[in-house]
């Protein structure tokens, strides 16, 4: 028995630490991009998909949240969730517990993905998130 856990032990240090799973979405070290600002955020994802009618606009509101210029950096970064309170929507340099991001990658969440009723956003309008989020989230 002794010889078993031994050869276990020795096993285990040749091979090294066993990789955590990662989400591939989630950045695995890549840089993060400079010009991800909330400016580009704004004006290629909210405005033209979530501020539409009915979503994330002044009359909609889903899960008290507005995504108009102007509204929405207030309405996201530091602002906790509506439907998991325990994760803000946008946690600045921490993608994997920002809410709105989850939402978007359709990791960890609870309902629908987002945006609701429309095709998932490309990867690379999700990069753009998640590299604005990794930056600090800064109002830009």
């Amino acid at each position: 028995m002794r010889k078993l856990a031994l050869a276990l032990i020795l096993l285990f240090l040749a091979c090294g630490k066993l990789k955590e799973p990662t989400e591939p979405l989630l950045g695995n070290g890549d840089p993060i991009d400079p010009t991800a600002t909330f400016t580009r955020v704004q004006n290629e994802i909210f405005t033209p998909t979530c501020a539409a009618i009915g979503c994330h606009d002044r009359l909609g509101q889903q899960s008290q949240q507005i995504l108009v210029a102007g509204q929405a950096y207030a309405m996201i970064v530091n602002h906790p969730s509506v439907e998991m309170p325990q994760l803000m929507r946008i946690a600045p340099g921490d993608p994997a517990n920002s809410y709105m991001y989850r939402k978007i990658s359709g990791s960890g969440i609870t309902g629908d993905r987002m945006p609701q009723g429309l095709p998932p956003l490309s990867d690379p309008q999700i990069k753009l998130i998640r590299d604005w989020i990794r930056r600090g989230a800064p109002n830009d």
